[in-house]
């Protein structure tokens, strides 16, 4: 019984934690819904998270992109052109890039260039006192510490995303060109681009991009609060808020998957 008793207690504890954050994800979304009852220092604070998460990330992201795109094409104009299909590049990229490759590395690269950063960041604020002198002082930290974060990551996500597919289409479709595939005029490139995308694909990279954005910033924001007095906590919480971000990301990326495409 007892050890049925550790167990039962162990998931009992992860049920009240994905929980708590599944409730700080509504009251986000929520408070989104309505910016212009956004204090000015809230809207501060989601500029500064705009600025650091998406702006100065932007070149990398056109890096890992442009490397994507050539290593995809180089992949798939083999097999195409075995098959005499080099003309269906476009579609391939829609595939691959659009539907996973793309939200799921600009997620990544979200969590560990940002994520890391928003954990250590509460994570300080909750043990140099920041955190209860808000609350003393009659200021709800959730509208001040949380909730330009977490809008920030999920924005920062979805324009990052467009940025990497927008990058890796150009440099594939070159990459194509310089491999002797049959991509035509850049033009009709784009018309098969364009013929591919479903509606399900346009609902796929927004749930993908935003909810998990959003989950990366909800998590983060929520590990690094509940450090605790001791300065050795806040690199604990950091490591948890990537290890469970990530787990998150799978989860909600291979559900999307299913429920669209099947």
């Amino acid at each position: 019984m007892s050890f049925l008793g550790h167990m039962g207690e162990g998931w009992m504890d992860k049920i009240r934690r994905w929980r708590h954050i599944a409730a700080v994800m509504g009251a986000v979304f929520a408070a989104a819904a309505q910016p212009r009852y956004w204090p000015r220092t809230t809207r501060n604070v989601f500029a500064r998270q705009l600025l650091f998460t998406a702006v100065e990330a932007t070149r990398f992201i056109a890096l890992v992109a442009f490397m994507v795109g050539i290593s995809v094409v180089v992949q798939f104009q083999y097999w195409l052109t075995k098959l005499g299909q080099s003309h269906l590049l476009g579609p391939a990229l829609v595939m691959v890039v659009v539907r996973e490759l793309g939200p799921l590395l600009v997620n990544f690269i979200v969590i560990g260039r940002s994520g890391t950063a928003m954990a250590i960041e509460m994570g300080s604020m909750k043990l140099s006192g920041e955190v209860r002198v808000l609350d003393a002082q009659g200021l709800d930290p959730f509208t001040y510490l949380v909730l330009p974060r977490v809008a920030g990551a999920a924005v920062s996500v979805f324009c990052l995303t467009m940025v990497f597919i927008v990058v890796s289409f150009i440099s594939g479709y070159f990459s194509g060109v310089l491999l002797g595939a049959s991509t035509g005029h850049p033009r009709l490139f784009i018309q098969s681009v364009f013929q591919a995308v479903a509606k399900a694909d346009v609902l796929n990279v927004l749930v993908k991009t935003v909810v998990s954005g959003a989950m990366t910033g909800v998590i983060c924001c929520t590990e690094g609060l509940s450090v605790g007095a001791a300065a050795t906590e806040v690199p604990q919480a950091a490591s948890r808020a990537v290890v469970r971000s990530v787990a998150a990301l799978f989860v909600i990326s291979a559900l999307v998957s299913l429920l669209t495409y099947l």
